[in-house]
This record gives C-alpha cells, sequence and structure tokens, in this order.
C-alpha cells in the first residue's frame, strides 16, 4: 500500500492550550491495550482490531457496549443495577487467551472506567473500532467510535479510532492493514495523541495511498427533518457531496484514499474580533 502524507490546512487549532500541553508530555511505552467500539461486543471489526493488538505485541483487553451504541459520542450512560454497571465475561473464539467483556454502557464511559482499572491493570493505548461505517468531518462528535478515543486522550492516554467506509462487501483486511500502519507508527512515537483514521471500503492493493487530512466541514450524511406532525416528527438522511471537499478526509476517502487525522479533546477557543469584555 504506497503512502502519500497530506497535511492539509485546519489540521491545528490557532489557539489550543489542551494541545500543547499534551506536546509536552513524556514519550510513553506501550504494553496494554484496552480494544473498544461502538458497534458492540459481536462486531467482526472489534474482533480484528483485537487481533491486530496481539499481533502488535500488546497485551489486549476488550470491553465493550452489549448492544450497538451508534451516536454516543463521549456520553458517559450505562445500565445499573442497585448502582452496579452490568458486566458479562464473553468468550470470543477468534480471541483465543484474550479477556472479553459485554458492557451495558457506551464506548466513552467504557474507556473510562477501563482506565481507571475496572477490567483489570490500566490500558496504556485505547483502540476503538474498527467501526462499520466511515467516520469523517465534523460529525464525528457524534460517533461512538470517536468518543470512546476522545475520553481516553482526556484522561492522559493515547488513542486510535480506525472504521471503515460502508459497501456492498466489507473489506476488514484493508481496515486492519490500515489501522496496522498507524498503530506501529503510534507505537514507535510514544506520542500522546488521539488519531482518527478511515479505511475506504476496497480490497486492500487498490488503495492508493495512507494521506494526513483535516475534518471535512461535516460528515458522510446530513441530518434533516422529513416530517412533522402531532405528538411526532420523523428523521431522515441526505448524503454529503465529498466531492466538494476534495482534500478534506471525507473527500480523500472517497477518492480511494485511506485518511488519518489528529484531534484533540475539547479545549478553549479565541474569542471573537471586537468581542466587548476583557
Amino acid at each position: 500500500m504506497p503512502e502519500k502524507d497530506g497535511a492539509g490546512p485546519g489540521l491545528e487549532d490557532e489557539f489550543c492550550p489542551s494541545r500543547e500541553r499534551a506536546l509536552k508530555q513524556p514519550v510513553k511505552t506501550f504494553r496494554r491495550a484496552l480494544v473498544t467500539n461502538d458497534d458492540g461486543i459481536s462486531s467482526e471489526g472489534l474482533h480484528r482490531l483485537a487481533m491486530l493488538a496481539q499481533e502488535a505485541g500488546l497485551e489486549a483487553v476488550v470491553a465493550a457496549p452489549r448492544e450497538e451504541a451508534s451516536g454516543s459520542s463521549a456520553g458517559l450512560t450505562s445500565v445499573q443495577h442497585e448502582g452496579r454497571v452490568i458486566v458479562d465475561k464473553r468468550d470470543i473464539p477468534a480471541l483465543e487467551g484474550v479477556p472479553a467483556y459485554a458492557v451495558s454502557a457506551a464506548p466513552a464511559y467504557i474507556a473510562l472506567v477501563g482506565i481507571n482499572g475496572a477490567f483489570g491493570d490500566p490500558p496504556d493505548i485505547v483502540l476503538s473500532g474498527v467501526n462499520h461505517g466511515a467516520n469523517t468531518g465534523n460529525a464525528i462528535l457524534h460517533s461512538g467510535t470517536v468518543g470512546a478515543a476522545l475520553t481516553a486522550r482526556a484522561n492522559g492516554l493515547p488513542a486510535l479510532a480506525i472504521s471503515l467506509d460502508t459497501g456492498p462487501s466489507l473489506y476488514w483486511d484493508t481496515a486492519v492493514a490500515v489501522a496496522a500502519e498507524m498503530l506501529t507508527a503510534m507505537l514507535a512515537s510514544g506520542a500522546l495523541v488521539t488519531c482518527n483514521v478511515n479505511a475506504p471500503n476496497i480490497p486492500p492493493e487498490k488503495v492508493r495511498g495512507v494521506r494526513r487530512a483535516p475534518l471535512a466541514g461535516f460528515g458522510a450524511v446530513q441530518t434533516t427533518i422529513s416530517e412533522t406532525g402531532h405528538g411526532f416528527f420523523r428523521t431522515s438522511v441526505q448524503a454529503i457531496d465529498p466531492s466538494e471537499e476534495p482534500d478534506s478526509d471525507a473527500g480523500l476517502l472517497a477518492q480511494g484514499y485511506a485518511t488519518y487525522t489528529f484531534l484533540t479533546p475539547v479545549c478553549e477557543s479565541t474569542a471573537p474580533p471586537g468581542w466587548p469584555r476583557p
């Protein structure tokens, strides 16, 4: 898979102290990985990512929502009984020797409690995915896959979020190959970063390269109100034409490139010009 790196504009905030602090953090060494997702414990993408973690020499533990939790963003929601979050240990045949837990909670909550030792020794890195469907543009705000990664970063850990674009067939091998390339780079650098990665849903040999890209203005789809009535409304989604932003993550993904974008958790912004208060 040929690699091309196009930095593009808009990748760094003009002013973000939390990003500056991240850049000054010491280099980490990695031993243990928490693997989660928002598609649920039964997702093939989750199992593939955990296998990759093992192949990279990491001690993997899987903890993922009991059911699909797409669109959960960084929500810290859970199902509890008498104050206890419900967790089931699972045996996943493809992951021999890997502890796996189905958790009645959103992925960001799983990342948070995992970092605090809910599933054994705390991890050194959080891996989120492989999501079924791209997570591109500013719409990643709503992604449970990305929300788990950003929650990890906000709590002092590096994280990798990886998603595979949609299509009639699912080329998981492509997503795993791209994830392997990015995970290798993260482990080698030891940097405290959050990296959002998207793989095109095409055979690995057809991927045009891996490009660093700015976020698109929105995402793959836009939610609209299609109907309103007495006591109800109905929503629908409209596809966004990625060719309108050809150098963005969504635009490059549509052209057959894998993309990656470094993200930072929520941070303050500068005041608008002419703001009347000090």
